[in-house]
């Protein structure tokens, strides 16, 4: 794999920064000069300034202590746990990615837990802990605690109470010759419309397989009901399925007034629409006669250690110094990403976020995404018909039956 990199070299005499760390200094080594410390950080490309940044301070902070050579290298964060379980005792002391690959990380013993969890814990928002978390023991440090969707719309075109209906929103939008987008090929949006009828998706204790009801022929709501409101929306001029990159370029150049997205899409919308732009949690949906309000997957990124490292002690502090509340409220500041460190989440900064304030609106609704890999694929492939408006008119039962055979396949 390649991968991009860049090493930095800072000698043990810089002067110490005068900034807090919740950490003992490290004994000094003996001897008039203090000993080389290599360590190696996968992180997100798009991290790689902010993360530059970071090594410095954190240099600057345990000088004199070590000299130290920190090697960056560029690692999407969804693909973190494949990459680095093919090289595990040759990876990355320090590595980001996302919660839900925390059991699998876990379970191949390639995560070193933080020493103080207690510590790490209350310093925190609880949900962001529990997705650091295996069966009540924390194995990760929380980065952020964003990784979710919510509303985006013009203000130019809607108003608060448009917002509140998506049925109402596309219709609205049909009318100003203008689209609603949403990502009907990716399950992980398509969860929006299960997640609060009754009906389930969960990982098994296997941790591999799923169980799935969405095929359910009983309740209030059957699985039936909720195709065919997909179906209903997917029939109206002004809605599109669209994937996330074309969202934003519809946004940009107007003819999008609203879609579903995450905070790494704030920049940009605020930009193309200034004052307009606007932020709310999910919408409700018309189903059955009933108004469901649509449900979202949650979760955070991660910082983890690796087990394998032989610089266990010194990448702890360095996971910790990348998470902490100064990391967490510098990348809030540069990258516009939600910390999960409650004294960051706290600032006015943060508080005055319409992205963030959306996803904390939306967050009553939201689910820790725990599924198997079964999962995506199947929902994907229903979803991608109901918004072609099932051409081939097969039974919506028939379909969902499929669905599920294939999510809960062994």
């Amino acid at each position: 794999m390649v991968r991009k990199s860049f090493v930095l070299l800072v000698s043990g005499l810089l002067l110490l920064l005068t900034a807090c760390t919740s950490q003992e200094p490290l004994p000094q080594e003996d001897g008039p000069t203090s000993r080389t410390v290599a360590l190696t950080v996968w992180g997100a490309q798009e991290d790689e300034e902010l993360l530059a940044e970071l090594f410095v301070s954190f240099q600057k902070q345990y000088a004199g202590q070590a000299d130290f050579e920190i090697t960056y290298q560029a690692q999407s964060e969804s693909g973190c746990k494949d990459a680095l379980l093919a090289e595990l005792e040759e990876g990355p002391d320090v590595f980001a990615f996302a919660d839900d690959q925390l059991a699998a990380l876990a379970a191949a013993g390639a995560l070193e837990p933080p020493a103080d969890a207690a510590s790490v814990s209350s310093a925190n928002l609880s949900a962001a802990v529990e997705a650091a978390s295996v069966d009540g023991q924390l194995y990760a440090y929380p980065l952020t605690a964003d990784n979710g969707y919510f509303l985006y719309y013009n203000k130019a075109y809607f108003t608060e109470e448009d917002v509140q209906s998506f049925n109402r929103l596309v219709e609205t939008a049909a009318k100003a010759g203008q689209v609603v987008t949403m990502d009907w090929s990716s399950a992980w949006y398509v969860y929006a419309f299960f997640g609060n009828t009754g009906m389930e998706v969960q990982l098994n204790d296997d941790g591999i397989t799923n169980t799935c009801t969405w095929n359910s022929t009983e309740g209030p709501i059957s699985g039936v009901d909720v195709a065919q409101a997909m179906l209903d929306i997917a029939a109206s001029p002004g809605f599109a399925n669209r994937p996330d990159t074309e969202f934003l370029a519809g946004v940009q150049d107007g003819s999008v007034a609203a879609g579903v997205s995450g905070v790494w899409n704030a920049v940009a919308v605020e930009e193309a629409w200034g004052e307009n732009a606007g932020a709310a949690k999910l919408p409700t949906f018309d189903c059955a006669g009933q108004q469901i309000q649509m449900a979202s997957f949650s979760g955070c990124k991660l910082i983890g250690v690796n087990a394998y490292s032989s610089e266990k002690e010194w990448a702890a502090r360095l996971a910790e110094w990348i998470t902490n509340e100064n990391g967490q409220a510098r990348r809030f500041a540069v990258r516009g990403q939600g910390p999960s460190n409650i004294r960051a989440a706290n600032s006015s900064e943060v508080q005055g976020s319409p992205a963030i304030a959306a996803l904390l609106a939306q967050s009553e609704f939201s689910q820790l995404q725990r599924v198997g890999g079964k999962f995506w694929d199947p929902v994907s492939e229903f979803a991608g018909n109901m918004a072609l408006g099932n051409p081939n008119g097969v039974p919506l039962q028939e379909q969902l039956d499929r669905l599920v055979e294939g999510v809960t396949a062994r």
